[in-house]
C-alpha cells in the first residue's frame, strides 16, 4: 500500500521518519494523519520518539530487521524505551547522521566512503549484513540518494548503470530510478517503505509515484 503523507506540511518525510519491517519512528509532534499513514501503508507499529533532542530521525538513524544505529549524541533516555523494541546502539564517528550515510536492507548495506574501518565493522556488527563504501550518482550521502527495502530499490535518477548493477548485486534485488515530491532526486529524504508499503512525500506526482509501486514491488 501506498499513502501520500507530509510532516507537519513538509513533504520530506524520510528527514523525519525511519522504519523497518516491524517499527516506525516518528517525531512526537508528528500528526495523527501521519502516524496513520505509516500505520496503514507498511503495516507496522509506530513509536513515537526524539532523538539527539532533534525531531530528524531519519537522518539520524539506520535500521534493518536485525539492529539500527544512531548518533552518539542521542542519550540514554532517549535510547531506553527504543532497546525494549529493538536492537539500537550508537556510533562515535564524525559521520553520526546514519540514515543519510547508511542504506541498508536485510541483506547489505551501502556506506559513505569517508566512514572509518572501525566504523565498518561496527555497521556490520550491529546491522549483521555485509557493508560495503561507495558512492551513489557521486554523492557519499547514500541514505539520502536511495530507499531499499527486502523487495526493491529505487535511486536517485542520476545513478549509472553499472551502480545500478553493483546495488543490485549487493542488495539482492531489483533496482530502479525516480524522483520524488514533483522532480526531487534525494529519494531516501522523500519517503520511507518496507516491503508491505511505503508513505511518500505528498507532492509526488502520480507518475512518480507509479515509479515507487513498480520499484518497491508494492
Amino acid at each position: 500500500m501506498l499513502k501520500l503523507s507530509s510532516y507537519l506540511g513538509n513533504p520530506y518525510i524520510g528527514v523525519y521518519c525511519v522504519a523497518n519491517e516491524g517499527l516506525a519512528l516518528v517525531p512526537y509532534d508528528a500528526p495523527p494523519s501521519l502516524v496513520s499513514d505509516i500505520s496503514e501503508s507498511m503495516g507496522c507499529e509506530v513509536m513515537t520518539a526524539t532523538l539527539a533532542a532533534t525531531n530528524i530521525l531519519g537522518a539520524l538513524t539506520a535500521i534493518n530487521s536485525y539492529g539500527a544505529l544512531t548518533t552518539d549524541m542521542a542519550s540514554l533516555d532517549e535510547l531506553r524505551p527504543l532497546r525494549e523494541k529493538h536492537h539500537f546502539e550508537r556510533i562515535g564517528d564524525k559521520l553520526n547522521a546514519c540514515g543519510n550515510n547508511i542504506l541498508v536492507n536485510d541483506n547489505a548495506a551501502l556506506v559513505n566512503p569517508d566512514f572509518s574501518p572501525s566504523t565498518v565493522k561496527r555497521i556490520q556488527k550491529v546491522l549483521q549484513v555485509e557493508v560495503v563504501q561507495s558512492t551513489v550518482a557521486d554523492h557519499k550521502t547514500v541514505g539520502s540518494m536511495c530507499v531499499v527495502t527486502n523487495k526493491g530499490m529505487l535511486c536517485h535518477p542520476a545513478t549509472s548503470k553499472e551502480e545500478l548493477r553493483m546495488l543490485q548485486d549487493l542488495f539482492k534485488v531489483p533496482t530502479a530510478i525516480g524522483t520524488l515530491n514533483y522532480g526531487a532526486p534525494v529519494i531516501g529524504a522523500s519517503m520511507i517503505a518496507n516491503s508491505k508499503g511505503a508513505s511518500v512525500g505528498f507532492k509526488s506526482t502520480p507518475i512518480e509515484l507509479g515509479r515507487v509501486e513498480d520499484a518497491l514491488y508494492l
